[in-house]
């Protein structure tokens, strides 16, 4: 078992096909095809399905665990490169939307300065998405809500940030300092689905209330719902960080905290095995030095310390 091999089948994996991989590697389809076959043949196991061009259950497997071994070795090089003081190599860093908005500017401004040999991978995904894609390899470092679902993650909380209502300046709601459970059963709402952890939370209030929404409609991204909110399609329930300083001054929009929802916890996960390499620990430093400054972060974003992390295990500890 070899390492073109491993990277053979990951290809396929990510291409969709053996052609598509071998231009992906920058070699022959034979070539592919070899590599593949040595490995399934040391395995004893099918790990791609010639009918269908897809991976096995085997060959799914074989890819998760292919990723990990290629990642500690990049951290490994990455690591004694870095012991002459240049931080080289490629981080693959996911974000759930709401927090790309803001965090991924300040990313690709401070990033070169500090580290100029370190290439950043922007993946916009939802938490339970990062939670897949951190444990198959995919990503080496995500921003989501936790709770992270994944038993093979460790996590780090970075700030939280509160729900709040949009309305317009000239709503009724304006200016108030809580909007009652109530208040919001005549509103036309747009929400996230079912599965979502502040819809999970609102309903459970609402239902010990004896009272039930029905949504104008229901989407699967809170940054679709800030939009549309801003569009006029319908009021909102979003979380702080979702508001663009810049559209509050120029439409005149009013957040109310909505009784009942506590804060959104958000942090950053990596893989529990292995060692994060030093693009991962370089990048994690300056996520938390961005999290600390308030001229780079919106309204309502709370930083959380370091020593407010009882019993954490911190991504920047080796």
């Amino acid at each position: 078992m070899d390492l073109q091999q491993l990277n053979a089948l990951i290809a396929i994996s990510e291409y969709g096909s053996f052609s598509a991989a071998a231009d992906a590697l920058a070699t022959v389809q034979s070539n592919v095809s070899t590599h593949v076959k040595k490995l399934e043949t040391e395995l004893g196991m099918e790990l791609v399905d010639r009918s269908t061009r897809t991976l096995t259950e085997a060959g799914e497997l074989v890819v998760a665990r292919a990723r990990r071994v290629i990642g500690e070795l990049d951290a490994m090089a990455s690591d004694v490169t870095a012991l002459t003081h240049e931080v080289v190599g490629t981080v693959r860093l996911g974000v759930i939307g709401t927090a790309a908005r803001w965090l991924v500017p300040s990313l690709i401004e401070l990033t070169p300065e500090r580290y100029p040999l370190l290439h950043l991978v922007f993946i916009e995904a939802t938490t339970s998405g990062l939670d897949i894609q951190l444990a198959s390899g995919q990503v080496d470092l995500g921003v989501l809500g936790l709770p992270a679902a994944g038993t093979e993650l460790r996590t780090t909380p970075l700030f939280e940030e509160d729900f709040v209502l949009v309305v317009p300046q000239d709503h009724a709601l304006a200016g108030s300092s809580l909007v009652r459970l109530e208040e919001l059963v005549t509103l036309p709402l747009i929400l996230p689905i079912h599965g979502s952890s502040y819809r999970d939370e609102l309903d459970q209030a609402m239902t010990l209330r004896g009272l039930t929404l029905r949504p104008r409609a229901e989407v699967d991204s809170l940054r679709l719902i800030a939009a549309l909110s801003f569009e006029g399609a319908g009021y909102a329930i979003v979380p702080s960080g979702a508001i663009s300083p810049r559209r509050s001054e120029a439409e005149q929009w009013s957040y109310v905290p909505v009784e009942g929802l506590a804060p959104r916890l958000v942090g950053v996960a990596q893989r529990r095995r292995g060692v994060p390499g030093a693009p991962v620990r370089a990048v994690f430093e300056i996520l938390q030095e961005i999290i600390f400054n308030r001229a780079r972060t919106p309204w309502g974003v709370r930083p959380i310390a370091p020593d407010e992390v009882a019993g954490r295990t911190s991504i920047g500890a080796r």
